[in-house]
């Protein structure tokens, strides 16, 4: 998502939000005050003018809108405005809920064996492993910053998906192998150590923004990483300090400190 995009999007909430609170001003005036003047009218019995309940009501709303009321439109236009604002974050909470769900569920529908097909690009990255060195045949933690590396570019841009157990040409590999270095040596293991390695070095936070998921292929496991943008920067410190990777094009790439610093601008103010 480019800077100007994430700008965009950002007024476009502004302005829904000045919006909730107009109409809800405007609620104010124009509903809550006409409906508590007529308990008003009832409750405090002045039903002894010589007005009826509706033109009480009336007189008391032109007073309202010709300015002869200034304080009390004031209350109700801030009470409504209240109420407005609150209503308008609800629903755009909900929304943000449900248009989650819609597309985690359009994602969950995308075919494994078509994503193999597919092969590596801007929202899809195979990795052949967790933890487990093919290469050297043992043990390698130090893989685990690769995931990591991978996950912060995918939540820093548009998301994206990751699976891993599967070779950069789309061969499964499985996760034999990284299961044997589990004290869980299943996929509820390989889920708790994942969530755990990006708990502590991407922050617990971002534990929500992943959705894991996983396929049997050709009788060996393979683990679907659903990735979110995140609502904050994602660092991963390295030597030399935290970095900023963002997803471009069919890699992660870091970010030198003058991108880091327009892009966050750009995309989180």
């Amino acid at each position: 998502m480019g800077v100007s995009l994430v700008q965009g999007v950002r007024n476009v909430i502004v302005m829904r939000l000045f919006a909730s609170i107009l109409l809800g001003a405007l609620f104010g005036v124009l509903i809550i005050q006409p409906v508590n003047e007529m308990v008003i009218f009832h409750v405090y019995e002045v039903n002894d003018s010589a007005l009826n309940q509706w033109q009480f009501i009336y007189q008391d709303l032109i007073k309202s809108l010709s300015g002869e009321a200034n304080k009390k439109t004031l209350y109700y236009m801030v009470v409504g405005g209240v109420l407005g604002l609150l209503a308008g974050l609800v629903f755009r909470f909900i929304r943000t809920k449900l248009d989650t769900i819609d597309s985690l569920n359009q994602e969950l529908g995308k075919d494994l064996a078509l994503l193999l097909v597919q092969g590596e690009g801007p929202a899809l990255e195979f990795k052949s492993s967790f933890r487990w060195d093919l290469r050297q045949n043992r043990a390698n933690k130090n893989l685990e910053a690769v995931i990591l590396k991978t996950i912060a570019g995918f939540m820093n841009g548009n998301g994206g998906t990751l699976l891993i157990g599967v070779a950069d040409d789309g061969a499964i590999v499985g996760l034999k192998a990284d299961y044997t270095l589990l004290k869980k040596p299943d996929a509820d293991g390989f889920e708790q150590a994942l969530v755990t390695v990006v708990s502590t070095n991407l922050g617990a936070d971002l534990c929500q923004n992943l959705h894991i998921v996983f396929h049997t292929v050709e009788g060996e496991d393979v683990c679907r990483i659903i990735i979110k943008p995140a609502p904050r920067p994602v660092y991963l410190s390295r030597e030399g300090g935290p970095r900023l990777y963002l997803r471009t094009g069919g890699g992660t790439r870091d970010m030198n400190i003058q991108e880091a610093t327009e892009y966050i601008k750009g995309r989180w103010g």
